[in-house]
């Protein structure tokens, strides 16, 4: 409300009163209303005040609330923020490579291996196993009996579960390594094992100390590559198309670039002999000179391939009689990835020799024939063997592998060949593997086998195997 509500009305009185000064001198206000005039001036200042208090409350409000709303949105982009940063360092921390073992002082300590039990049960077409025979447990062509009635067996065990230990220390600007290994496959079976609490001996696998490139112990030999074996859920799989050797060495390995290597290696010799009217095999330990072994392998982002060549003396020499001669073995095998995400892969491998068959399928076939009563001289068997597998990525989990596997040994003409003597297997195998979370695995597999002897007789196996694998 404005003053000049009541201003103009106070004027034109005035006015009219100077013009006329009898009206005027009868209307002239009185005390009363001249109080209330002082009143309704003084009430309209008061409403001027409090709408200009009322506007200033408003406006202050109207900058409070956007002041907090700012401040609110500040908050909330912070969070926001702190948030995405705290998931890039989860995600940083996830991808980047985990510390592999513990250190104490300049030397990394790590142990590792796997769990792995295994079921099977196996129909042997022409014959049983004796109890406590690894072929009851793990696919061994030379085991495969022949010759008799049928039987069935059902077994399982966890004895193929490893552990390993393993250190590597710097050292003059070079890494100082070495590695214990051990299962319980191989021991021999103790009697009674399986009445009750089913104890096997740790067996020694692999024992070596390495400086750079040369390497020194137990190891694989050089004439493989343990790494091309095809995933199964036997021991080896293919046992009767692959070479197989564990046994002490000196080996140096020298860089050609290119992903290309040159293996030179001296290893532990040892020649196996069966007699003309014998098949069980002789360990002779007479020999004079290691076995010497050459391989180039090569390696990128989705082949592995190596070609190898052996050289040995194959030594029979007791109470001054015996004989020496030349052995040869030649191998190649490889592994080649392609598809989506590299699942896929085919693997193989193949080789030939004479007086080299301790090397193969842990010596399904002897190196040679020995019989001093005929004659002091040894007499060579020739070797071929050959495997192969297709792995098939069905997606990331799930997976199957098909492998065949093949071997031959031609004895020689000159000396008799005994009966039981191993002269021919073949194998042919498929599996599906899952694996639900990492570094756990199911599988499931099937194979036929069947196991020809130097007179003729055929042994036929069938086998259905399941596994369970936790590797840390």
């Amino acid at each position: 409300m404005s003053n000049n509500r009541w201003r103009w009305p106070a004027l034109l009185l005035a006015a009219t009163a100077l013009t006329l000064p009898g009206v005027a001198h009868a209307a002239a206000p009185t005390q009363r209303e001249a109080e209330l005039e002082a009143r309704l001036i003084r009430l309209e200042a008061q409403m001027d005040a409090l709408k200009s208090d009322l506007a200033q409350a408003r406006a202050d409000k109207t900058s409070s609330d956007n002041a907090q709303s700012a401040q609110a949105v500040q908050v909330a982009r912070a969070a926001e923020a702190k948030a995405d940063t705290a998931v890039a360092k989860a995600a940083a921390l996830e991808s980047r490579p985990q510390p592999d073992g513990f250190k104490v002082g300049a030397t990394t300590f790590k142990m590792g291996g796997f769990v792995k039990v295994v079921g099977s049960v196996t129909r042997f077409g022409n014959g049983e196993l004796a109890g406590g025979s690894l072929g009851k447990e793990f696919f061994l062509p030379q085991q495969i009996p022949v010759g008799g009635a049928a039987s069935t067996d059902v077994i399982g065990h966890a004895r193929q579960t490893r552990l390993f230990f393993a250190t590597s220390t710097p050292l003059a600007g070079r890494e100082l390594k070495s590695h214990v290994e051990f299962d319980f496959a191989l021991a021999a079976a103790p009697l009674g094992a399986q009445r009750a609490t089913n104890a096997y001996t740790p067996t020694f696998r692999r024992g070596f100390i390495s400086y750079g490139n040369l390497l020194i112990g137990q190891e694989w030999t050089t004439f493989q590559n343990a790494g091309h074996l095809p995933e199964t859920t036997d021991f080896v799989g293919p046992m009767d198309g692959s070479v197989f050797v564990r046994q002490m060495m000196v080996q140096y390995r020298q860089p050609l670039g290119g992903g290309l290597d040159l293996y030179l290696a001296a290893e532990n010799p040892q020649s196996e002999t069966i007699t003309s009217t014998s098949a069980a095999m002789v360990d002779n330990d007479q020999d004079r000179m290691p076995d010497l072994i050459a391989k180039l392998a090569f390696k990128d982002k989705t082949k592995e391939l190596h070609i190898a060549g052996l050289a040995r003396s194959v030594s029979v020499h007791s109470a001054g009689a015996g004989d020496s001669a030349f052995g040869w073995a030649a191998t190649v095998g490889g592994k080649i990835q392609f598809g989506p995400d590299l699942r896929h892969d085919i693997r193989f491998m193949g080789a030939v020799g004479r007086g080299a068959g301790r090397y193969f399928t842990v010596g399904y076939a002897p190196d040679a024939i020995y019989d001093r009563t005929i004659a002091d001289r040894l007499y060579l068997v020739d070797n071929v063997a050959a495997w192969a597998s297709v792995k098939l990525g069905w997606t990331a989990q799930l997976r199957s592998t098909f492998m065949v596997g093949y071997q031959h040994a031609d004895y020689p003409d000159s000396i008799a060949t005994p009966g039981l003597a191993n002269a021919e297997a073949w194998s042919v195998a498929g599996n599906l593997f899952w694996s639900p979370v990492r570094n756990l695995d199911f599988g499931i597999e099937y194979r036929h086998a069947v196991r020809e002897v130097a007179s003729g007789l055929i042994g036929k196996m069938d086998r259905f195997e399941m596994a369970a694998k936790y590797t840390f």
